[in-house]
């Protein structure tokens, strides 16, 4: 990891654990699971968006006039829409995909859910997901909610995170693991 990408994840979890922390106290965390979903989806449809969240050319009046009106325009609860304005008036706005990731793990944490984050070749049907679920929910032993990633590159297989355990059954890591080996032999 980056020392880049540690420090901006620090950051995201102690904004994450108080903003968890103040929508439990609240009982208002399925209007943060709403909130972390669309913000998420923002995210990953709109560039204007990640520009806004990264670029240093917006002035920090500029980053919260807009954060503000876009939580209007999203219908985003109080705690989130006040937590994005201070972000943005630290100038912290760019810390926004890890803290929803953050945020979506300790809601399936508090849910008694594990997230398995899926990398896969091609995307799964409806009945493969849900038989990977089955089988991981026997593995781990809790409810698993399967967040998936499409990557070509991998050829075939999937690769499966659930906490610190990692399985590649990837065509990519087998004809890697075979090419090194034959290069030990030659």
């Amino acid at each position: 990891m980056s020392e880049t990408a540690g420090i901006s994840t620090g950051i995201a979890e102690r904004y994450a654990s108080a903003v968890f922390d103040i929508a439990r106290e609240g009982k208002k965390l399925k209007a943060l699971e709403t909130d972390v979903a669309a913000l998420e989806g923002a995210m990953s449809d709109s560039e204007d968006f990640r520009t806004l969240l990264t670029s240093p050319l917006y002035s920090r009046d500029e980053q919260t006039a807009a954060i503000g009106a876009i939580a209007k325009q999203m219908k985003l609860s109080d705690t989130t829409a006040n937590t994005l304005s201070l972000l943005a008036s630290k100038r912290r706005l760019f810390v926004l995909p890890q803290l929803t990731t953050v945020l979506r793990e300790r809601l399936a944490e508090e849910r008694g859910e594990v997230t398995a984050d899926v990398t896969t070749a091609k995307a799964l049907t409806k009945a493969q997901s849900d038989k990977l679920a089955k089988t991981l929910k026997a593995q781990v032993g809790k409810a698993v909610t399967i967040n998936e990633t499409v990557d070509e590159s991998i050829i075939g297989g999937l690769i499966v995170k659930v906490g610190s355990k990692m399985i590649d059954t990837s065509i990519k890591s087998k004809l890697n693991a075979l090419q090194n080996t034959m290069k030990e032999v030659g």
